[in-house]
Parts: C-alpha cells; structure tokens; sequence
C-alpha cells in the first residue's frame, strides 16, 4: 500500500496511490467503470508530477495577473495540467457568464488543450 501508479483515468493517464489492497468487489457494489492501473510509477513519472505542480503554481499566478487586468468578473480556483501535459484546465467561479477568449490567446503560449 502507499504505493504510487500510473492510472488510466476519463481523461487520460494520471498518477495516484494505492489506499487499499486488492480485494473482490461485487459488480453491483460499482458505481463506474474501472480503470486499470498501468504500472508503477517510476522516477520519471514522479518528477513529472512534481514539474506539473510547478507549472500549476506558475500558471495560477499568470492567470490571476490576467483575470485583474482585463478586470474579469470571476475567480481562478484551480489550475491542473494533465499527467502528459496533453491540456490544462482552469477550474474558476463566476456569478454569470464570463468571456475569457482574451484570456485563452494569452494562455496559447503555454501550448496546451485549455479548458
């Protein structure tokens, strides 16, 4: 157990932890699909982790710049880059509908899917 894994998830491979040890669950007991673990994480996999969290932070602060400047009504709550750098979403509130295509052009440099 505590052991780190590659995943397959919904959106891709991802990097998460072993809580329990493998065990029989009866089919009617799943609520979804599951998904199998790939492999172990390797050295790799772990730094890339820690450098995905890295850009998150960087990310985090440059989209923030960004919302104040062009004086956007809505909160930044969460950055996540995917395990394989395929996309980065933005996790945000707002009170109403927000146009954030100015934003998005100025995320373009960070080369990834946006969401």
């Amino acid at each position: 157990m505590k052991d780190k894994v590659v995943v397959e998830t919904t959106m891709g491979e991802d990097v998460g932890e072993v809580v329990i040890n493998k065990r029989q669950i009866p089919d009617d007991k799943v609520s979804t699909e599951l998904k199998r673990i790939v492999r172990l994480a390797n050295n790799r996999d772990l730094k890339r982790v820690e450098d995905n969290k890295i850009k998150e932070q960087k990310a985090m602060k440059v989209c923030k710049e960004k919302i104040k400047k062009h004086k956007l009504d809505m909160n930044l709550v969460d950055v996540e880059y995917k395990f394989d750098n395929s996309k980065i979403i933005f996790y945000f509130t707002a009170d109403g509908r927000v146009d954030f295509r100015e934003l998005s052009k100025r995320f373009s440099s960070y080369l990834t899917k946006q969401e």
